[in-house]
């Protein structure tokens, strides 16, 4: 810190939303933060703490440590993400940071390591009331992007300064619309850098006086965005999800994962998909999921098991779609795990894949072949949370009530709303 000038060190922490926190330190107090952590008001926090359990505490995560590249000069400022602590030193049961570190503990108790790389997609707009996309262009598209042009090469250069990896970026099929694909990480790793990578957009953006928006669907006749999510599980060294002799390349392990996540998807898609604009997105008829099922080459699946180049063992993986760029990575990432390694512990055996567009089949030919649809709504993702025993274990008593209470009360003030579509099609007619 001495050698770069920094200033000011920002502590971030995420609330159960997945909200960016940051309370700003001088290099001087560092030290006694790592060693005793900064206090704060917990119930200031959404979902952290009631009144009379407020008192909580930041603890830096010093491998965190990275300098923020919008903040040189006179003024460099670095940031580390914190452990949220109660006074007696024991982790607080509402720190999502600590509800995926639970989940990674358990994957290690099994042998493995959970690995990450997701596809994050992002709207950059000239305008947010109303929504105005920056640009024309299409999927792959490499166009003159006005104001633009740099956005992609100026994040893609700031996140490698703050140490996280990009494999490619593209023009994504809407206009307005891009994505950027981080190289895997370890899930806790990968979760630090989406809330990064949320940051970064952001920053560049402002810089180049547009917005950008990881918002699901911010237009009715346009495609939204998602966060499909590459993941993978290894011994050591050792893809686990690898096995020559399978047809598939699948090991039993990923067999079983596959099968985990398949199951207990409709109950964990409150939490991969938060908001109810979130469900906007997962509608039949896009190539965001609706329904719960498998395949390689099928677009239209839950869970797709990519293709990779013969002899590269260490990318066997499979991509789970639903998950969207406005997620709490922190607890997807832990429900995605523990739904998996809940999969191989009772060795749930692997449905047949989905050859077919599974939307183009009949509810009657779903049903038949054992395919369950996704939550068409987030009234109907929080009730099959709340009958769920693996959300409930992995994301914890305090988180899983708070989490629940809050979406009730978004979904309720949602169904008050009189939206512009009722009023062109019913104001004349009723």
């Amino acid at each position: 810190m001495e050698e770069r000038g920094i200033r000011f060190v920002r502590l971030w922490f995420t609330d159960v939303l997945g909200s960016l926190k940051s309370v700003a330190i001088a290099p001087a107090e560092v030290e006694g933060a790592i060693s005793e952590g900064v206090g704060f008001d917990g119930s200031a926090i959404e979902g952290f703490a009631r009144l009379y359990e407020s008192d909580m505490v930041a603890l830096p995560d010093p491998s965190t440590y990275q300098v923020l590249p919008w903040r040189q000069g006179g003024r460099s400022t670095a940031r580390m993400f914190c452990d949220i602590k109660l006074p007696d030193g024991s982790p607080s049961f509402a720190d999502p940071r600590n509800v995926l570190k639970r989940a990674m503990q358990r994957a290690g108790d099994m042998g493995f390591t959970f690995y990450i790389h997701p596809e994050i997609e992002f709207f950059l707009l000239r305008s947010l009331q109303p929504p105005e996309p920056l640009d024309d262009g299409g999927y792959f598209d490499h166009t003159t992007l006005g104001d633009g042009t740099d956005f992609r090469r100026d994040a893609i250069t700031m996140l490698e300064q703050m140490g996280i990896s990009v494999e490619f970026s593209h023009h994504e099929a809407a206009p307005g619309q891009h994505e950027i694909d981080l190289r895997y990480a370890d899930a806790l790793t990968m979760a630090d850098n989406v809330m990064t990578f949320r940051v970064v957009i952001r920053e560049v953006a402002v810089s180049q006086g547009v917005h950008a928006t990881f918002m699901p669907k911010p237009f009715t006749q346009h495609a939204g965005s998602g966060m499909h999510t590459h993941m993978s599980l290894f011994e050591g060294d050792t893809n686990a999800f690898y096995d020559a002799t399978d047809p598939y390349n699948l090991s039993k392990t990923a067999k079983h994962f596959i099968a985990g996540l398949l199951r207990h998807a409709p109950e964990i898609t409150a939490v991969t998909n938060q908001w109810v604009n979130s469900y906007k997105r997962l509608v039949s008829g896009s190539e965001a999921p609706s329904y719960a099922c498998w395949g390689r080459a099928n677009r239209s699946a839950l869970i797709r098991v990519p293709q990779f180049s013969p002899g590269k063992t260490s990318s066997a993986r499979i991509e789970y779609r639903a998950v969207d760029p406005a997620v709490n990575p922190y607890l997807a990432y832990a429900v995605l795990l523990n739904a998996g390694l809940k999969g191989i512990e009772e060795e749930y055996p692997l449905p047949e894949e989905a050859e077919d567009e599974v939307r183009r089949l009949s509810d009657r030919e779903r049903q038949a072949i054992g395919i369950e649809e996704l939550p068409r709504n987030l009234e109907g993702a929080i009730r099959l949370m709340e009958n769920s025993e693996l959300v409930a274990e992995t994301l914890g008593e305090h988180v899983y009530e708070y989490f629940l209470r809050n979406k009730r009360e978004e979904f309720a003030a949602y169904r008050q709303q009189v939206t512009p579509w009722e009023l062109e099609r019913h104001i004349r007619v009723m």
